[in-house]
């Protein structure tokens, strides 16, 4: 159902589509005129951006970026380390570059073919050609090739802000590509990690106002919802069109990132521009009135191949199968990439984003009851003329490196956002006796943040007395003010209540709602700074130790008060903390298929308010011990990991029982289980992800009577499996399983999300069309068309939210 009060963001929609389906064939016309350059030949130059890694993933990068063969004898390429290369070269100098100082020689063996050789002896003119190999198969594509259908990812530089291969790396580290997103069909990030990471729970309530996750357990909140290419990007709605791969880093991240939760981060790797022309157009359409349109458009824009570009633009409009219920959005983001030379390379991109959301905040649980009631799946119990937040946000973001050598490098990001928010949210406060008649709140006015972010890291490589080195020196800054919400919060007889059985719309005044005085008004700043140093020390090509660890300063306040802004200014005090957070991790790679690690991380976080002596609060500190295993088959097409924890999170707020009105930093919790993730290609046709988490959270300490409890809205067993299945060359299908048990659905546990399974399933099909390719695609979430709760948006009894019915969504994708 379209409300009324969206026409004007329709309207705006279209006007934008309008616009943008002028320009987009301009862009499109004149990147479309610098043809692509990769065809192989050794002495046609093309733009090269490979990092260094190992030589056999450099190979691999090589071969897909020139579309030629490499052959190499056996694993000889995994034992040694290829530089970063940066900068236009012709085939023949890329790959003498790669190949410098391994000892390896190169020649042609035909058009379309290398032979990496090593010579023998002190004579280099008697060279003896090794057994051959491929590198990659029959098809081999770079990371962030759009047509690239692999699941799985051997790099990811989340947990160590450097090019570490995740087999290397002594942590637990997850990667959703955009490959399994597009499989999928997810259109927003929540989906993506809900069914394709273990222990992490992405809260998908409409009455949030940000994208939200658990893991490990532990909420990860405002202040950590999400980071954007190594940045902390606070509150957002997350728009999938322009990322790449999500990257889930578990446990306390404290050593590189600061102020985070213990459970783990997710950061989001967005996409950057390609010397290779891609355009793509995608439109799709589904259940409940979904319309979803997407643009893709990269290239180079100078002949040399140096100035690159990248366009990605979405327009949303969609219902719900909620009553009452929709939303739109209209995102671009356009990103601009300047490669000189081999050694320096620099980014720059902008972000803008609208949404219009209908607020809902689920559904009651009955008084008495232990279990949700099973109300309508579309019942809506707020107020279509007074249940409408719009979003909007502005980033601007750039990033630069700076190559000395093969060794050594410079990076400096940044980011500035702005996000302003204007909600009406028509809120349940109490079920009354009967249960029937729901009291109702209001939560309306403004809200807006402004967050400025960088940091600068010095990452290194060096042998010393044996053993090698791979440094990592740096400092960040973030600074985010709220200079002032300016709300209602509160009962009003504008509101009136509502039944839930003969719910009756329309009664609120929306005019009554404008002249509403404000009653809530915040101000609030968080800033800190840091520095952190980390070393990862090989020892005998097998043993891999990492230390490090991160020194902060933080200052955080929070001022709400009941009469104006100004009296909230003045009264604003925040709170400076302190802390080192150490790191230490221990990794041995008996063969190049095999990692076993073990970990030791802490994390904190900021106290706001003060104790009744009138000293400050200890920070919340995290606390985690880790051992687990990695593999790697298939010429690394397959990974597998399987990880067990102990978490603790301390100093937690709690009442204070002797001073009434205050707290102690006393309260405690853990969370402690077994995580296992197989991702990748079995065989040349079928892609596989599989998930399962068994997590045991418990509340160790507090004075308010929940010792003992479980946290609320984390399943003790969660798992997942999802394949696809090429049945021809351009045919594939695709089915999937999402199992959740049950989970405790507030603090208190005084009821019981029950558990559920949902099946999921796609078929697609690649129809070429000269020198384009159209993909039509259709996906069936909830096949079976199952009930149940997905969880409850706000952790207590009156925000119980139902998981969506079955659903279809098509789709229509033009790439060239």
């Amino acid at each position: 159902m379209t409300l009324p009060t969206r026409r004007v963001s329709i309207k705006r929609g279209q006007e934008f589509i309008k616009t943008a389906g002028l320009l987009i064939p301009v862009v499109l016309f004149a990147a479309g005129q610098n043809s692509y350059a990769g065809d192989g030949a050794p002495d046609k130059a093309m733009q090269f951006n490979i990092p260094a890694q190992s030589l056999s993933s450099a190979l691999t990068r090589f071969s897909a970026d020139t579309r030629l063969q490499v052959l190499y004898e056996g694993d000889v390429a995994d034992k040694l380390q290829a530089p970063a290369l940066n900068g236009t070269y012709t085939p023949a100098q890329a790959l003498e570059k790669l190949l410098g100082g391994s000892g390896l020689k190169s020649r042609y063996t035909n058009d379309k073919t290398i032979t990496i050789e090593a010579p023998t002896g002190q004579n280099q003119s008697n060279t003896t050609t090794l057994k051959t190999m491929t590198v990659t198969g029959k098809a081999s594509y770079a990371d962030n090739d759009p047509y690239n259908p692999n699941y799985n990812r051997s790099t990811a530089t989340t947990a160590t802000k450097t090019d570490t291969p995740i087999m290397l790396t002594p942590a637990s580290i997850q990667v959703v590509p955009k490959a399994v997103m597009n499989d999928q069909q997810n259109i927003n990030i929540l989906d993506s990690l809900n069914k394709n990471v273990s222990g992490v729970s992405a809260r998908t309530g409409s009455s949030l106002l940000y994208d939200n996750f658990i893991i490990r357990g532990f909420n990860t909140g405002l202040a950590g919802a999400a980071y954007r290419n190594g940045l902390l990007s606070p509150t957002n709605f997350y728009e999938p069109a322009n990322i790449e791969q999500l990257e889930v880093l578990k446990g306390p991240a404290a050593a590189l990132y600061g102020r985070v939760e213990p459970g783990g981060m997710v950061n989001i790797t967005t996409k950057k521009p390609l010397a290779t022309p891609y355009y793509a157009l995608q439109q799709q359409f589904g259940s409940y009135d979904l319309y979803r349109t997407t643009v893709d458009a990269t290239g180079p824009i100078d002949d040399a191949k140096t100035v690159l570009y990248r366009f990605n633009a979405t327009y949303l409009d969609k219902g719900s199968f909620k009553d009452r219920v929709g939303s739109d959005r209209v995102f671009i983001a356009p990103t601009l990439s300047w490669r000189p030379n081999d050694k320096f390379e620099a980014n720059a991109e902008l972000e803008y984003k609208r949404d219009n959301v209908t607020m809902d905040a689920g559904l009651p649980v009955l008084n008495g009851a232990n279990r949700p009631t099973k109300l309508p799946t579309n019942l809506f119990l707020g107020d279509s003329a007074a249940n409408l937040a719009e979003q909007e946000s502005v980033l601007i973001g750039y990033d630069w490196t700076f190559h000395f050598n093969d060794d050594w490098k410079l990076t400096n990001r940044f980011l500035w956002e702005d996000w302003n928010l204007k909600q009406f949210s028509v809120n349940p406060v109490s079920l009354r006796a009967d249960n029937r008649t729901l009291n109702r709140g209001l939560s309306y006015g403004q809200r807006a943040f402004e967050t400025y972010a960088t940091n600068l890291d010095l990452n290194g490589k060096f042998d010393l007395f044996g053993t090698r080195h791979d440094i990592l020196v740096g400092g960040d800054f973030n600074d985010t003010v709220f200079p002032g919400d300016t709300t209602f919060q509160g009962a009003t007889a504008a509101v009136p209540t509502i039944d839930i059985y003969n719910p009756v719309y329309g009664r609120v005044n929306q005019a009554a709602l404008d002249l509403l005085p404000k009653n809530n008004f915040r101000v609030k700043h968080d800033q800190w700074f840091g520095v952190y140093f980390q070393d990862q020390i090989t020892l005998w090509d097998k043993l891999h130790i990492m230390g490090g660890g991160r020194y902060d300063w933080s200052l955080s306040g929070s001022t709400i008060t009941r009469n104006s802004l100004q009296q909230a200014k003045n009264a604003f005090s925040d709170i400076e903390t302190q802390n080192f957070s150490p790191r230490a991790g221990l990794l041995y790679q008996p063969w190049t298929w095999l990692s076993l690690y073990g970990n030791y991380t802490q994390s904190f976080n900021s106290n706001a308010g003060s104790p009744a002596t009138g000293s400050q609060f200890a920070p919340q500190v995290g606390e985690q011990f880790e051992a687990g295993f990695k593999t790697e088959f298939f010429d690394k097409r397959l990974s597998t990991s399987l990880a067990f924890y102990h978490l603790t999170k301390s100093n937690t707020l709690t009442p204070d029982t002797k001073n009434f009105g205050f707290s102690l930093a006393i309260g405690e919790a853990r969370s402690q289980g077994i995580e296992v993730d197989i991702k990748g290609q079995l065989t040349e046709k079928l892609n596989l992800v599989t998930t399962y988490a068994y997590t045991d959270t418990r509340v160790t300490k507090d004075n308010s009577g929940i010792v003992g409890n479980k946290l609320s809205n984390v399943p003790e067993h969660q798992a997942s499996v999802w394949g696809t299945y090429q049945l021809t060359e351009r045919f594939k299908v695709g089915l999937g399983e999402v199992m959740v048990g049950s989970r405790q659905g507030d603090a208190e546990n005084t009821f019981l999300l029950p558990g559920y399974a949902r099946t999921d399933a796609m078929a697609a099909y690649i129809h070429p069309i000269g020198k384009t390719r159209l993909t039509t695609q259709l996906n069936i979430n909830n096949l079976l068309n199952k009930n149940y709760f997905s969880d409850s948006s706000n952790g207590g009894r009156l925000s119980v939210l139902y998981g969506e019915p079955i659903s279809v969504m098509g789709s229509l994708k033009l790439e060239y």
